[in-house]
């Protein structure tokens, strides 16, 4: 099989086993599958767990235990050095920033109040504020480099809008059988309505990862000391491959079964299978460079997508339409909506939306110190 049909059959391969696999679970349960399939989705046909001690510290033990190396890592290397190499600051925030401040102000302002007369309007903040944050974050990393993706990249950066927006429909898809978020606030509307209401804030997603990664990135000391670490390497990568595949695709059939302990494969799942595929097709990506000892470009998609998701639940928590959280186990001090556990789905999810990214060419290399 030459290259690219190679590549188009691996891609078909995952994109159905990321839609099939959960129905599969479910029809395996002997649960109704019709509920799951419907537009606009339902959201009250799955029970959730009480909170539990012991799961939330066990959860919080394997996180910590995950995270802590490279935090400490990073601490180790800023005590060992004064100072770190640093692109010149162009000290030029462009005017196109300013109006992307000015712009998210007035946003913001709209989104939290009830104006009379913007009652027409108040269901559609969301999508302007994040155009302006994503003009922002553009600004800060062209004020910090005289770059950005918006400004040097800009096909492939636009090729992110709707990528995003199909990027975005599938982990809602996958929420269907675990429902961690639901939406509320929103006016009944047809199938078509809400796609098309929906599909305008999800294609802001990877766009606004990309400027916040490229922004983070022209600050070398957030990555110190994670190159040059201890290779890991993978004897048989193939094979490996093959098994992660088929554990994956399992995970997701699991979601569709029991969804209450599996539910964090909603995040896990999809990257082990954009990995797997990658791999199989022989294809370098971020995900290889743990193989030279280099987590840095792991480590600055995983927060790139942490500083977005502050800002998408802040700005989420006094808007009229708006999302909340009912994650078993773990649903407890919350930050905005969010419980504090999981924000941990965003360093999974960071790292998607950066092979995802990949894609287009926008690796992560354009403003990484190299």
């Amino acid at each position: 099989m030459t290259r690219w049909p190679k590549i188009l059959a691996g891609w078909v391969g995952g994109i159905a086993l990321l839609i099939g696999m959960p129905l599969l679970g479910v029809w395996l349960s002997g649960v109704p599958v019709a509920p799951y399939l419907e537009m606009p989705p339902r959201t009250d046909f799955v029970t959730h767990a009480a909170f539990s001690w012991p799961l939330f510290c066990g959860l919080a033990t394997l996180i910590m235990a995950v995270i802590s190396p490279f935090v400490f890592r990073i601490i180790r290397t800023h005590g060992a050095r004064t100072s770190f190499p640093c692109p010149t600051d162009t000290g030029c925030f462009p005017w196109w920033g300013w109006l992307g401040v000015l712009t998210v102000l007035v946003a913001w302002a709209l989104a939290w109040t009830r104006f009379p007369w913007f009652v027409p309007f108040q269901p559609f903040t969301f999508t302007p504020l994040w155009l302006a944050y994503i003009v922002i974050m553009n600004a800060l990393a062209y004020r910090r480099t005289g770059r950005s993706p918006l400004t040097h990249r800009t096909l492939p950066y636009l090729a992110l809008f709707p990528m995003s927006a199909v990027f975005w429909w599938f982990f809602e898809y996958l929420n269907r059988f675990v429902q961690n978020w639901h939406y509320i606030g929103i006016v009944p509307l047809t199938a078509e309505e809400y796609v098309l209401r929906a599909t305008l804030p999800f294609a802001t997603v990877l766009p606004a990862f990309v400027a916040t990664r490229a922004w983070l990135a022209s600050y070398p000391g957030l990555t110190a000391g994670l190159v040059n670490c201890r290779p890991v390497v993978v004897r048989q990568p193939h094979r490996l491959a093959w098994l992660t595949l088929g554990v994956a695709a399992a995970g997701l059939a699991g979601i569709g079964i029991w969804h209450e302990v599996l539910f964090p494969l909603l995040w896990i799942s999809p990257l082990i299978i954009m990995g797997s595929i990658r791999s199989l097709n022989e294809k370098a990506t971020l995900l290889n460079d743990p193989a030279r000892g280099d987590w840095r470009r792991l480590v600055l998609a995983a927060t790139a997508a942490l500083v977005c998701g502050f800002f998408w639940e802040m700005w989420n928590l006094l808007s009229l339409e708006k999302w909340i959280y009912t994650v078993p186990f773990v649903d407890r001090f919350h930050v905005f909506e969010m419980p504090l556990l999981g924000y941990a789905g965003y360093l999974p999810f960071g790292i998607e939306c950066a092979l995802i990214a990949e894609w287009v060419g926008l690796t992560g290399k354009e403003h990484a110190d190299e």
